[in-house]
């Protein structure tokens, strides 16, 4: 008897908590890692250093992806919008519909996702990594401050990298959308760009790069606390990974609806 109820307390323990109570572990946890990284942050001396590494391997090795993705958002929704603008005879309206729809929405949107997967999951593969043979432990034991070393100087540069990202997605998807007015028509690029610029307004910029930088910063954020937390057992690096993928994606998207509606409000 006593060994049938050593059992069950066994797999009490080991089972796995409720959804709820998940949730409520995962949120206090990010917490408190969101104040830990806030207090590193604004103490002194920063790891400049490595916030310009960061920067580098966030940002130039970036651009590639990036950059084809939003030449073929232009292409993709000039191709696809002018149907629809030409059974209206608004074809002349086709560079705005596309400058407004970039800049507002897809561009910071699409973007933000695509670094969250490359990025954020690189961040906790590497953070991982890392945890799991015990490189986090050993600086701590040589007093290297991991916290400010490897997470303070990625969550910055992710912050401060994507909304560079953002433009430079943007100014391609224009491009692209050029080429695309161009594969049926003949347009000049001083015209396309006259008329795509004309319909942007001070309300459209501001919000779009404003919430560039909470992209940024929730992506390095996830991405770090995923690797820093990772388990025992090299499985564990790409859980991480992964789920660094899954939340940040899940986020960036609250934090847009979140945009819009304060957007909406203030306008």
């Amino acid at each position: 008897m006593e060994t049938g109820t050593t059992k069950k307390t066994e797999e009490k323990k080991t089972a796995p908590p409720s959804p709820a109570r998940a949730f409520f572990n995962e949120a206090g946890g990010i917490a408190l890692f969101l104040g830990q990284t806030a207090r590193y942050t604004f103490s002194f001396p920063f790891e400049f250093k490595e916030f310009i590494k960061q920067c580098y391997m966030i940002g130039n090795k970036s651009f590639g992806l990036v950059g084809i993705t939003g030449a073929i958002m232009g292409v993709v929704l000039t191709i696809q919008s002018r149907p629809v603008l030409a059974d209206f005879g608004a074809e002349a309206m086709l560079p705005k519909m596309v400058a407004v729809s970039l800049v507002r929405e897809i561009g910071p949107v699409i973007t933000a996702l695509i670094c969250a997967g490359k990025i954020g999951s690189g961040m906790g593969a590497e953070l991982g990594s890392m945890k799991v043979t015990e490189q986090i432990e050993a600086m701590e034991v040589s007093a290297t401050m991991p916290m400010k070393y490897l997470v303070v100087t990625r969550v910055m540069a992710a912050t401060f990298m994507i909304p560079l990202l953002v433009i430079f997605a943007d100014t391609l998807g224009l491009l692209g959308s050029w080429l695309g007015v161009n594969i049926k028509g003949d347009v000049n690029i001083a015209l396309f760009f006259s008329h795509a610029f004309s319909s942007l307004e001070f309300i459209d910029l501001v919000p779009s790069i404003a919430k560039s930088f909470v992209f940024g910063w929730v992506i390095g954020l996830v991405g770090c606390y995923k690797g820093y937390n990772a388990g025992k057992g090299t499985e564990s690096v790409g859980i991480a990974a992964n789920s660094a993928v899954v939340l940040s994606s899940l986020l960036i998207i609250i934090v847009d609806l979140i945009a819009v509606q304060v957007t909406d409000i203030l306008s």
